[in-house]
Protein backbone atom coordinates (compact mmCIF):
# COMPACT_ATOMS: atom_id res chain seq x y z
CA UNK A 1 0.00 0.00 0.00
CA UNK A 2 0.85 4.00 -0.39
CA UNK A 3 2.45 5.11 2.71
CA UNK A 4 1.73 8.36 1.48
CA UNK A 5 -1.76 7.96 1.89
CA UNK A 6 -1.57 7.19 5.73
CA UNK A 7 0.92 10.03 5.75
CA UNK A 8 -1.99 12.40 4.67
CA UNK A 9 -4.41 10.72 6.12
CA UNK A 10 -3.21 11.21 10.17
CA UNK A 11 -2.45 14.64 9.00
CA UNK A 12 -6.09 14.96 8.43
CA UNK A 13 -6.96 13.84 11.82
CA UNK A 14 -4.31 15.38 13.69
CA UNK A 15 -5.58 19.04 12.07
CA UNK A 16 -9.46 17.86 13.13
CA UNK A 17 -8.28 17.30 16.62
CA UNK A 18 -6.83 20.68 16.72
CA UNK A 19 -9.82 21.89 15.02
CA UNK A 20 -12.17 20.88 17.52
CA UNK A 21 -9.80 21.88 20.72
CA UNK A 22 -9.96 25.47 18.68
CA UNK A 23 -13.81 25.57 18.34
CA UNK A 24 -14.70 24.53 22.04
CA UNK A 25 -12.21 27.48 22.94
CA UNK A 26 -14.37 29.84 21.02
CA UNK A 27 -17.27 28.06 22.17
CA UNK A 28 -16.97 29.29 25.57
CA UNK A 29 -15.17 32.48 25.30
CA UNK A 30 -17.86 34.55 27.34
CA UNK A 31 -17.75 31.64 30.07
CA UNK A 32 -16.58 33.14 33.23
CA UNK A 33 -13.19 31.60 34.38
CA UNK A 34 -12.87 29.58 31.18
CA UNK A 35 -9.30 28.51 30.86
CA UNK A 36 -8.31 27.63 26.73
CA UNK A 37 -6.44 24.39 25.83
CA UNK A 38 -4.12 23.29 23.27
CA UNK A 39 -3.55 20.56 21.15
CA UNK A 40 0.11 19.12 20.57
CA UNK A 41 1.25 16.39 18.04
CA UNK A 42 4.50 14.63 17.57
CA UNK A 43 6.16 14.03 14.11
CA UNK A 44 7.30 10.21 13.21
CA UNK A 45 11.05 11.13 13.61
CA UNK A 46 10.22 12.07 17.25
CA UNK A 47 8.01 8.74 17.63
CA UNK A 48 10.51 6.66 16.26
CA UNK A 49 13.47 8.11 17.88
CA UNK A 50 11.64 7.38 21.44
CA UNK A 51 10.98 4.09 20.38
CA UNK A 52 14.69 3.02 19.15
CA UNK A 53 15.85 4.27 22.32
CA UNK A 54 13.63 2.56 24.36
CA UNK A 55 15.77 -0.26 26.91
CA UNK A 56 12.60 -1.13 28.27
CA UNK A 57 13.30 -4.71 26.54
CA UNK A 58 17.03 -4.71 27.07
CA UNK A 59 20.07 -3.71 25.59
CA UNK A 60 21.25 -6.27 22.77
CA UNK A 61 17.24 -7.68 22.05
CA UNK A 62 15.45 -6.17 18.85
CA UNK A 63 12.01 -5.47 19.12
CA UNK A 64 9.54 -4.74 16.29
CA UNK A 65 8.70 -1.18 15.33
CA UNK A 66 4.77 -2.44 15.57
CA UNK A 67 2.57 0.06 13.61
CA UNK A 68 3.99 3.49 13.42
CA UNK A 69 2.90 4.44 9.98
CA UNK A 70 4.91 7.46 8.61
CA UNK A 71 3.01 10.39 9.78
CA UNK A 72 1.70 12.73 12.46
CA UNK A 73 0.56 10.72 15.77
CA UNK A 74 -1.95 13.02 18.11
CA UNK A 75 -0.24 14.17 21.35
CA UNK A 76 -2.02 15.64 24.49
CA UNK A 77 -4.08 18.59 25.34
CA UNK A 78 -2.80 21.02 27.36
CA UNK A 79 -5.01 23.70 29.80
CA UNK A 80 -3.57 27.34 29.01
CA UNK A 81 -3.73 28.54 33.37
CA UNK A 82 -3.15 32.28 32.22
CA UNK A 83 -5.14 35.10 34.18
CA UNK A 84 -7.58 36.59 31.82
CA UNK A 85 -9.47 40.14 31.64
CA UNK A 86 -11.76 41.62 34.21
CA UNK A 87 -15.59 42.33 33.94
CA UNK A 88 -16.63 45.12 36.40
CA UNK A 89 -20.43 44.21 37.64
CA UNK A 90 -20.17 46.19 40.53
CA UNK A 91 -21.89 43.07 42.39
CA UNK A 92 -20.78 41.96 45.73
CA UNK A 93 -20.78 38.69 45.10
CA UNK A 94 -18.75 38.67 42.38
CA UNK A 95 -15.07 37.71 42.79
CA UNK A 96 -12.54 37.61 40.90
CA UNK A 97 -8.98 35.81 41.68
CA UNK A 98 -5.93 38.33 41.32
CA UNK A 99 -2.81 36.06 40.90
CA UNK A 100 -2.94 31.95 41.19
CA UNK A 101 -5.07 30.02 42.88
CA UNK A 102 -8.89 28.66 42.50
CA UNK A 103 -12.19 28.50 44.66
CA UNK A 104 -12.88 25.91 46.41
CA UNK A 105 -16.36 24.71 45.92
CA UNK A 106 -18.36 21.54 47.31
CA UNK A 107 -19.72 19.42 44.05
CA UNK A 108 -22.46 17.14 44.26
CA UNK A 109 -23.06 14.38 41.25
CA UNK A 110 -25.64 12.95 40.24
CA UNK A 111 -25.39 10.12 42.37
CA UNK A 112 -25.37 12.16 45.48
CA UNK A 113 -21.39 11.72 46.01
CA UNK A 114 -19.76 15.21 47.39
CA UNK A 115 -15.97 16.28 46.85
CA UNK A 116 -14.28 19.57 46.28
CA UNK A 117 -13.56 21.23 42.79
CA UNK A 118 -11.62 23.91 42.25
CA UNK A 119 -12.49 26.61 39.81
CA UNK A 120 -11.65 29.86 38.88
CA UNK A 121 -14.99 31.08 37.95
CA UNK A 122 -16.35 33.32 40.93
CA UNK A 123 -20.20 34.60 39.69
CA UNK A 124 -21.83 33.52 43.13
CA UNK A 125 -24.84 34.56 44.29
CA UNK A 126 -26.92 33.15 47.79
CA UNK A 127 -29.43 30.96 47.59
CA UNK A 128 -32.70 30.84 49.91
CA UNK A 129 -31.24 30.38 52.90
CA UNK A 130 -28.54 32.42 52.70
CA UNK A 131 -24.93 29.97 51.63
CA UNK A 132 -22.79 31.26 49.08
CA UNK A 133 -23.13 28.99 46.21
CA UNK A 134 -21.92 29.21 41.86
CA UNK A 135 -24.72 29.50 39.56
CA UNK A 136 -25.33 25.54 39.54
CA UNK A 137 -25.98 25.82 43.62
CA UNK A 138 -22.73 24.06 44.19
CA UNK A 139 -21.37 25.50 47.38
CA UNK A 140 -19.15 27.68 48.11
CA UNK A 141 -16.39 26.91 50.94
CA UNK A 142 -14.34 28.86 53.15
CA UNK A 143 -10.81 28.22 55.10
CA UNK A 144 -12.10 25.08 57.44
CA UNK A 145 -13.90 23.60 54.31
CA UNK A 146 -17.70 24.54 55.87
CA UNK A 147 -19.97 25.98 53.62
CA UNK A 148 -20.08 29.87 54.14
CA UNK A 149 -23.81 31.66 55.22
CA UNK A 150 -24.84 35.47 55.59
CA UNK A 151 -27.39 36.63 56.84
CA UNK A 152 -29.59 38.00 52.98
CA UNK A 153 -31.14 41.15 54.63
CA UNK A 154 -27.46 42.76 55.53
CA UNK A 155 -24.81 44.02 53.15
CA UNK A 156 -21.92 42.03 52.82
CA UNK A 157 -18.31 43.18 52.80
CA UNK A 158 -15.81 40.81 51.03
CA UNK A 159 -12.30 42.14 51.85
CA UNK A 160 -8.73 41.32 49.39
CA UNK A 161 -8.21 38.50 51.23
CA UNK A 162 -11.18 37.02 51.43
CA UNK A 163 -12.73 37.88 54.76
CA UNK A 164 -16.61 38.35 54.54
CA UNK A 165 -18.45 40.66 56.97
CA UNK A 166 -21.37 41.98 57.93
CA UNK A 167 -22.10 45.13 60.07
CA UNK A 168 -18.68 45.07 61.28
CA UNK A 169 -18.29 41.40 62.19
CA UNK A 170 -16.50 38.70 60.47
CA UNK A 171 -18.52 35.80 59.21
CA UNK A 172 -16.03 33.48 57.00
CA UNK A 173 -13.27 33.52 55.05
CA UNK A 174 -13.39 32.31 51.65
CA UNK A 175 -11.19 29.63 50.96
CA UNK A 176 -8.17 30.15 47.54
CA UNK A 177 -6.50 26.75 47.10
CA UNK A 178 -3.64 26.54 45.02
CA UNK A 179 -1.74 23.63 43.46
CA UNK A 180 1.93 23.00 42.83
CA UNK A 181 1.71 21.39 39.72
CA UNK A 182 -1.23 21.92 37.25
CA UNK A 183 -0.51 18.89 35.62
CA UNK A 184 -2.05 17.02 38.28
CA UNK A 185 -5.64 18.77 37.96
CA UNK A 186 -7.96 16.88 36.01
CA UNK A 187 -10.84 19.09 33.74
CA UNK A 188 -14.23 18.18 35.25
CA UNK A 189 -16.41 20.56 32.96
CA UNK A 190 -15.74 23.60 31.19
CA UNK A 191 -14.27 25.37 34.77
CA UNK A 192 -13.93 22.67 37.56
CA UNK A 193 -10.94 20.95 38.15
CA UNK A 194 -10.42 18.23 40.32
CA UNK A 195 -6.81 16.97 41.75
CA UNK A 196 -5.54 13.61 40.92
CA UNK A 197 -2.92 11.34 42.52
CA UNK A 198 -0.08 13.19 43.23
CA UNK A 199 -1.20 16.89 43.53
CA UNK A 200 -0.23 19.02 46.03
CA UNK A 201 -1.44 22.25 47.39
CA UNK A 202 0.47 25.17 47.97
CA UNK A 203 -0.87 28.32 50.39
CA UNK A 204 -2.08 30.75 47.82
CA UNK A 205 -1.51 34.01 47.21
CA UNK A 206 -4.05 35.48 45.06
CA UNK A 207 -6.35 38.49 46.36
CA UNK A 208 -9.83 38.57 46.10
CA UNK A 209 -11.51 41.19 43.95
CA UNK A 210 -15.51 41.81 44.73
CA UNK A 211 -17.45 43.23 42.05
CA UNK A 212 -15.36 42.04 39.39
CA UNK A 213 -15.40 38.41 37.27
CA UNK A 214 -12.50 36.79 35.56
CA UNK A 215 -13.72 36.22 32.04
CA UNK A 216 -12.42 33.53 29.31
CA UNK A 217 -8.41 33.91 28.83
CA UNK A 218 -9.43 32.95 25.05
CA UNK A 219 -7.98 35.59 22.43
CA UNK A 220 -10.91 35.05 19.86
CA UNK A 221 -8.81 37.25 16.90
CA UNK A 222 -5.60 34.58 17.70
CA UNK A 223 -8.00 31.60 17.46
CA UNK A 224 -9.35 32.68 13.79
CA UNK A 225 -6.42 32.55 12.39
CA UNK A 226 -5.39 29.38 13.95
CA UNK A 227 -8.87 28.30 12.61
CA UNK A 228 -7.96 29.35 9.37
CA UNK A 229 -4.00 27.56 9.71
CA UNK A 230 -5.83 24.76 10.69
CA UNK A 231 -8.57 24.55 7.52
CA UNK A 232 -5.41 25.04 5.46
CA UNK A 233 -3.65 22.56 6.40
CA UNK A 234 -6.64 19.79 6.76
CA UNK A 235 -6.87 21.16 2.52
CA UNK A 236 -3.29 20.42 1.72
CA UNK A 237 -3.59 17.02 3.02
CA UNK A 238 -7.05 16.25 1.18
CA UNK A 239 -5.55 17.34 -1.78
CA UNK A 240 -2.51 14.80 -1.17
CA UNK A 241 -5.30 12.43 -0.88
CA UNK A 242 -6.70 13.12 -4.26
CA UNK A 243 -3.83 13.19 -5.97
CA UNK A 244 -3.06 9.85 -4.53
CA UNK A 245 -6.28 8.58 -5.98
CA UNK A 246 -6.07 10.37 -9.33
CA UNK A 247 -2.75 8.39 -9.91
CA UNK A 248 -3.46 5.12 -8.63
CA UNK A 249 -6.93 5.63 -11.08
CA UNK A 250 -4.49 5.87 -13.84
CA UNK A 251 -2.59 2.85 -13.10
CA UNK A 252 -5.39 0.57 -12.39
CA UNK A 253 -7.40 1.83 -15.47
CA UNK A 254 -5.08 2.43 -18.31
CA UNK A 255 -1.64 1.28 -17.60
CA UNK A 256 -2.96 -1.89 -16.49
CA UNK A 257 -4.53 -2.04 -20.03
CA UNK A 258 -1.05 -1.49 -22.19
Amino acid sequence: MLKGLYTAYTGMINEQHRMDTMTNNLANASTVGFKKEGATSQAFNDVLTVKIRDASWGEHLPQRMGNNNPGVKIGENYTDFTQGSYRVTGNTYDLALDGDGFFAIEFTNKAGETSTMYTRGGQFTLNREGYLVTEDGDYVLDTQNRRIQVNTLLESKIDTDGTISQNGRTLAKIQVADFEDYNYLEKYGETYYRPIEGARMTPADAQINSGYLEMANVQIVSEMVNMISITRAYESNQKIIQTYDSSLEIAVNQLGRV
